[in-house]
């Protein structure tokens, strides 16, 4: 297998780490890769660059813009042409599901994105779609993405931290490790052409208010102020602001049987703590 990584961020430089730590050959790409710390073993190409011989897999973690997706737009017509490709996956968002008055969506659901950045998620997802007659395509809808070196203990210890409260409002979570995990546990299967919808969400969507108090029991710290939502959310960016606008339970447990794969941090409970064992 020679896995194809398209940017190498929080999540692509996970899935990179662990697909070398699994043997496979993996590249990726970056605009800068001077500036990139890759994994041991991975080779980093400038972005736009041909593909590397052998390519079998690839997996994108760029965002579209309002052009569209970026790596289909450099890329396109040669990933429709590599005689090698087998498979693909783009990590896309469970925001295309849009406001579900806090109901749980599975991976059947259609889909309704409320906001323009998710209405381009969608056109993405099936830009991508477009290659499932040849390869075996997976449509990854990746929940709010923590672990360590992105988490709430770090707001926590400058004293930044607080508990925004909205009862009823639950946001869905992943463990980086669990992104990567679910990734090759997809890359590993023998796949017929095609599309799945697979989500990456954790078992126990909570309220953020919630996960703040756990990090704080497991610092053995003052808990953070309390705040209403309505109080807070006048001092909220406007990115905020649209995440705190819709509420959904995102549902996996289909997706874990399709991958063979249960979560490691089945929910944030354990994911914070195997953070803090590992010095986060």
């Amino acid at each position: 297998m020679h896995l194809l990584v398209f940017g190498l961020g929080y999540s692509g430089g996970a899935v990179a780490r662990l697909a070398r730590a699994k043997g496979l050959r993996v590249s990726a790409t970056s605009r800068d890769p001077a500036r990139v710390v890759a994994p041991e073993g991975v080779a980093v190409r400038h972005f736009g660059e041909v593909l590397p011989d052998g390519v079998t897999h690839v997996l994108t973690t760029a965002a579209p813009d309002e052009a569209g997706d970026p790596v289909l737009a450099a890329y396109g017509p040669a990933l429709a042409a590599c005689a090698t490709l087998r498979w693909a996956g783009t990590l896309s968002t469970t925001g295309v599901y849009g406001d579900r008055g806090g109901a749980w969506v599975d991976e059947g659901t259609a889909v309704a994105p409320g906001q323009a950045r998710s209405a381009r998620r969608v056109a993405a997802e099936q830009a991508w779609a477009g290659l499932a007659g040849r390869v075996a395509v997976d449509l990854f809808r990746v929940a709010g993405i923590y672990g360590p070196g992105r988490s709430v203990f770090a707001d926590i210890r400058a004293g930044r931290a607080r508990r925004v409260v909205k009862p009823g409002h639950a946001f869905g979570r992943i463990h980086v490790d669990d992104i990567a995990g679910a990734v090759l546990a997809a890359v590993g299967q023998d796949l017929a052409p095609g599309v799945r919808v697979l989500h990456l969400a954790d078992d126990a969507p909570a309220e953020s208010a919630a996960v703040i108090e756990e990090a704080a029991r497991l610092l053995e710290v003052e808990m953070p102020p309390a705040v209403a939502f309505e109080d807070a959310v006048a001092g909220m960016s406007v990115m905020a602001r649209s995440f705190w606008a819709e509420n959904r339970k995102v549902a996996s447990a289909r997706t874990q049987e399709m991958l063979g794969y249960r979560w490691r941090y089945p929910s944030y409970r354990e994911g914070l703590r195997g953070i803090l064992a590992g010095g986060g």
